[in-house]
């Protein structure tokens, strides 16, 4: 739990890190995306944690003040989207397990997609268990024609239990040439890593009527505070005839129905860069030392020739 209300989070006076984007694609993928953070105060050895994904699997990256990382190694290939948990002296990294990368590219040919979210266990963020499947396809909203596709996996605790939200569904975006998250569920179970039950139906899908989720849900983070939960969730839309995302603050007081409460962070030039200019995606909100610090990725442009995705930072000082 964040220790600190809805009030707090509206009025908390957010600015972009003058230093974004912190982590920059490396010279074999076109994207990093997709930050999971650790804190210091979170984490066994008292260090920063980052992990998130490029083409060719989820990455580690270290660091002792949360801006300046150095990258650590290659955790898990065939990887997208992790997410990390530590919990009871023990590291969960949930993620999105696709297709080896040539079957991949083939699926951006219109071959079928199939993606599942697996587990990967550490005790020290050296070594891994290996990887084993925690949610699989079990509900129709989960499968279109482009495939099956469960990815987005974001833990939080519940109680005695544990509740999974997870992005499901291909929407194929037309400007980009490939395709984000249709709906948005969640799946609960008393037990961390098996055992997971999917709802019967999606709790976001598209709405034609609302101007940032008018194509398709992306992914949502969901975060409980004193008086609410609350959920960052980037919409994919359209305007004018191109695509953008966003992300969106959302308000619930179950964790089950949202509903929208701002914009809060949107596609823009910063500093002069166009590094963010037309989409803003997944995020992770961390509170540490009286700071609220969004990590975030984004892209520059829809263009699959000149479009780059990089990690910045959005923070508040409390």
């Amino acid at each position: 739990m964040i220790n600190l209300t809805f009030n707090d989070i509206m009025n908390a006076d957010f600015k972009l890190y003058d230093g974004n984007p912190i982590i920059k694609n490396p010279p074999s993928s076109f994207v990093i995306a997709d930050p999971s953070v650790i804190t210091p105060a979170e984490s066994h050895d008292g260090k920063w944690h980052l992990f998130c994904h490029t083409f060719f699997g989820v990455r580690h990256y270290e660091g002792e003040n949360g801006i300046d990382f150095t990258f650590k190694g290659k955790i898990v290939n065939r990887a997208m989207r992790p997410n990390i948990n530590y919990i009871d002296g023990r590291y969960y990294l949930f993620y999105e397990r696709t297709k080896p990368v040539l079957l991949n590219l083939l699926a951006l040919a219109g071959f079928e997609w199939k993606s599942e979210i697996y587990c990967t266990e550490s005790t020290d963020l050296q070594s891994w268990t290996e990887p084993y499947p925690v949610i699989t396809q079990s509900r129709y909203y989960e499968k279109d024609s482009h495939g099956t596709a469960l990815s987005n996996p974001f833990l939080i605790k519940e109680g005695n239990s544990y509740r999974m939200y997870y992005s499901c569904g291909q929407t194929f975006i037309k400007d980009c040439g490939f395709c984000e998250p249709t709906h948005v569920s969640f799946a609960e179970s008393e037990h961390v890593n098996k055992g997971y039950t999917s709802l019967p139906e999606p709790i976001i899908s598209p709405d034609k009527d609302n101007p940032y989720l008018n194509l398709c849900s992306g992914c949502l983070k969901v975060y409980r505070l004193k008086d609410c939960y609350i959920g960052l969730q980037n919409g994919i839309f359209e305007r004018d005839g191109k695509s953008y995302s966003a992300i969106m603050l959302l308000r619930s007081d179950d964790g089950v129905k949202f509903e929208f409460a701002k914009q809060f962070l949107t596609p823009q030039v910063h500093n002069g860069s166009k590094w963010m200019a037309q989409y803003v995606y997944a995020c992770c909100l961390t509170s540490h030392d009286n700071k609220l610090r969004l990590y975030f990725n984004a892209r520059n442009t829809a263009n699959n020739v000149t479009g780059r995705e990089s990690i910045g930072i959005f923070e508040a000082q409390l």
